[in-house]
């Protein structure tokens, strides 16, 4: 089974090969992404590695948190799974509110 991996204070310069380079060291990586701005298409200084498996994965955050990638001291843990994306928003509530 995978694991992804959060790796966060990322040189903007860093690429998604030279991050799947690093990767690599320690097992089998089946993706890297790093997350850019919708607006300007930056990088935002983070990303995730998905590793095949998880001893790998292990590896990696052992081997690699706090090392030096493109002159930065790179953050690697186990991603946290992603929130869902409920609604937000204002209005009166649905049954939950009685108004007189």
């Amino acid at each position: 089974m995978s694991k992804k991996l959060y790796v966060g204070n990322l040189s903007y310069a860093v690429t998604e090969d030279e991050l799947r380079e690093a990767f690599a060291k320690f097992g089998e990586v089946q993706s890297v992404r790093i997350i850019r701005d919708e607006a300007t298409g930056r990088p935002r200084g983070f990303g995730f590695v998905e590793m095949t498996a998880d001893e790998d994965a292990q590896k990696a955050i052992t081997g690699l948190d706090g090392a030096d990638l493109l002159g930065r001291p790179i953050k690697v843990s186990e991603a946290r799974p992603q929130a869902g994306r409920g609604r937000t928003g204002g209005g009166r509530g649905r049954g939950t509110e009685r108004w007189g």
